[in-house]
């Protein structure tokens, strides 16, 4: 799988997280550049919305508990008032860079990983949210032991 360029990955980590806890209330914001292809990958406590730009374009992510068990929780917004072509595209679009953006993710924490190595293993969805009942969905992507 191993499309990603570490080079290309920066990792900020924000007040209130370190590089391995906490786990529950840690949450991801990854965006990137267009022109560059550098990935940017804040970890907080509170999605960088501060970095969110009008496209709409990055994936936000957290650790959640579902049943007592741990599960990664992704989102990525497919659209609302983009036409039904355009969502169409948006989707197509996140489907294929989402095993990018999972990858940088793993890599970008991997400190995080080493000190929860059980987390390697746990489920990832995907919650596609659009307008349109088809691209509004819910997706089980793997774990991250398929991402790193």
């Amino acid at each position: 799988m191993k499309r990603l360029n570490p080079k290309k990955l920066f990792v900020q980590y924000r007040p209130g997280v370190t590089p391995t806890h906490p786990i529950i209330s840690r949450r991801y914001t990854l965006t990137h550049s267009d022109v560059t292809g550098e990935l940017f990958l804040m970890i907080g406590l509170q999605y960088a919305y501060d970095k969110i730009n009008p496209m709409r374009d990055e994936v936000l992510t957290e650790w959640c508990r579902v049943d007592n068990k741990y599960v990664f929780c992704a989102y990525a917004y497919v659209g609302g008032p983009f036409s039904r072509e355009e969502a169409k595209v948006r989707y197509g679009f996140f489907k294929k860079e989402m095993p990018l953006a999972l990858e940088a993710m793993r890599y970008g924490d991997r400190s995080f990983f080493k000190a929860h190595p059980e987390l390697d293993n746990v489920p990832i969805w995907i919650y596609f949210d659009s307008v349109y009942p088809y691209f509004n969905r819910l997706e089980y992507w793997g774990t991250f032991s398929d991402y790193k």
